[in-house]
């Protein structure tokens, strides 16, 4: 959040500020204002604002909070510090309402016609621009955990389905190592390509969430929330473990060798891949393959 007006004006349990008592000291804290302040006021320029201006800015600005605002309080270092509902990520955005725009007591004056009301009115914009900042910030982890909730759906079964074929092709490649294989070394080939399908088939079964996932990621990148932070909070923390690559490498048909982050699929093939060329180089060495 931006650096906010101090707050000097006490706050009641609502967390709403509240006229403050006759013996409260008017000291004021300078901030660096709005940079948007007005016609003479230049960049960075320093204001001050007292607890009685803080009340009347407050007042300006009740009609135009959000619904969602729970509480203002002193920020730990200065300024504001906004709490709000907690959101579901299916609002409408947080956006400074319209209403503010047309509210006579809020809007434009120069400073050259009344500096009292341009600085009043000057900070109120400020105050409530970071107030929906924040609530923007918010909103934004929220939609994207809602939006994962969403696409998600058996990922998680689809994931074990693929851990489980894959460690059955592990352990047919293994066999094929042992002198066991060698009585049998047909039905042990015939094992492990039926093990290498079922793991290609595993793989492309999960690589259709993960895209969903995938395109999530993309349409939150500015979120705060890491990909694999939101997927906790969406409820599937074991998600760290899951191979997810990049939306734009799905569908594709070509990949460089040199790109290590593709799909469960292509990885898959580059695997089996490995397998044959393994079992066609040891067929070709001991004879067992003609070339």
């Amino acid at each position: 959040m931006s650096q906010l007006i101090p707050l000097r004006a006490p706050v009641d349990d609502s967390g709403l500020p509240h006229k403050a008592p006759a013996a409260l000291p008017q000291q004021s804290t300078g901030v660096t204002a709005d940079p948007r302040q007005g016609d003479v006021m230049p960049l960075g320029h320093t204001v001050t604002i007292t607890a009685s201006e803080m009340d009347e800015i407050i007042a300006r600005l009740q009609p135009h909070f959000p619904p969602y605002l729970r509480k203002i309080e002193p920020g730990p270092y200065g300024g504001l510090r906004f709490g709000f509902a907690p959101f579901t990520g299916r609002e409408a955005e947080p956006s400074r309402p319209q209403s503010f725009w047309d509210d006579p007591q809020l809007t434009f004056v120069r400073q050259s016609e009344n500096p009292v009301e341009h600085r009043l009115r000057r900070c109120a914009g400020q105050i409530l621009d970071d107030l929906y900042e924040e609530a923007r910030e918010q909103w934004k982890d929220a939609a994207y955990v809602a939006d994962l909730k969403q696409v998600v759906g058996d990922a998680p079964d689809r994931w074990r389905a693929y851990e489980r074929e894959t460690k059955a092709l592990e352990s047919a490649y293994a066999y094929l190592r042992t002198p066991d294989a060698a009585r049998e070394w047909p039905a042990a080939l015939s094992r492990m390509v039926d093990a290498q399908d079922r793991t290609r088939t595993a793989a492309a079964a999960f690589d259709e969430r993960a895209w969903e996932i995938a395109r999530v990621h993309d349409k939150h990148l500015y979120a705060d929330l890491g990909h694999d932070a939101a997927l906790a909070q969406a409820g599937y923390p074991e998600a760290k473990d899951w191979h997810i690559a990049s939306a734009d490498e799905y569908g594709s048909t070509y990949y460089s060798s040199f790109n290590t982050h593709v799909p469960l699929t292509e990885r898959t093939r580059r695997l089996i891949e490995q397998q044959n060329n393994h079992i066609t180089k040891v067929g070709r060495l001991s004879g067992a393959f003609a070339d």
